[in-house]
């Protein structure tokens, strides 16, 4: 089954005939006969546990490859990369909001936003044609995020709320404008009305740099805020029955 983006344009995000398992002898745990993700475009993914979300993740972030397959990201097979140039590649192109933020505990708010730019010089050239520094750069992300106060930007990130972390982790996942923001299931700590509120600052941002966002989550509540959905459950299942 085919999961395509509704858009003329050259996808963002392609994976053709892809299948991928944990054990070379094992079952298929992700089969994706096609899907594509338009530049600019907002995809919420929904499954339950189990139905590949974390392994299809893996592969568009270039932190595992298929067996089989393709999986293209701005045009580049990162299927046919080994892992160094895979890691090169995520560095410069994808910001990944982490389900449990995966903030450093000993670096300030500040310099984990600026965090990407110190491995990627695209990030940072990025960065500093919308500020004067990277620290600027990172103190208007956060601004836009709600964590503008000079107090609160003085705290260890152990201190801070488990909204705080999470708006902090999307900082410096939009730091150095990446065309591809992943977020895996960043507001399930959160309750309904922050869950809205956070989901669409983020837009606010992707929208303001074009960035495409791919955005995992069991909510379904956030599901009507997306261009489209794509229940891999479903997809996923069928293409490994032959449905």
């Amino acid at each position: 089954m085919t999961a395509d983006a509704p858009s003329a344009q050259a996808p963002i995000v392609q994976l053709d005939a892809v299948r991928f398992r944990w054990r070379r002898k094992g079952p298929d745990i992700l089969v994706l006969e096609r899907l594509a993700v338009a530049r600019g475009e907002r995809l919420f993914i929904e499954g339950p546990s189990g139905s590949g979300k974390s392994t299809l993740l893996g592969l568009l972030a270039g932190v595992t490859v298929p067996q089989a397959g393709r999986v293209r990201v701005l045009g580049e097979d990162l299927s046919a990369r080994s892992g160094p140039e895979r890691d090169h590649f995520r560095a410069h192109h994808i910001g990944y909001i982490f389900q449990q933020f995966n903030l450093i505990p000993y670096l300030g708010i500040v310099d984990n936003v600026v965090l990407p730019c110190r491995f990627s010089a695209l990030r940072k050239q990025r960065a500093l044609a919308r500020s004067p520094s990277l620290r600027a750069e990172a103190r208007r992300l956060l601004g836009h995020l709600d964590l503008a106060a000079p107090a609160l930007l003085r705290q260890p990130v152990t201190e801070l709320s488990v909204g705080q972390q999470q708006r902090v982790a999307a900082a410096r996942a939009l730091m150095g404008a990446p065309e591809l923001i992943i977020a895996d299931e960043p507001t399930s700590s959160l309750d309904a009305d922050r869950r809205r509120a956070f989901v669409q600052l983020l837009f606010d941002e992707c929208a303001a740099t074009g960035a495409t966002l791919i955005f995992v989550s069991h909510d379904a509540s956030l599901e009507p805020l997306f261009d489209r959905t794509l229940r891999l459950a479903q997809v996923n299942q069928a293409a490994r029955t032959g449905g």
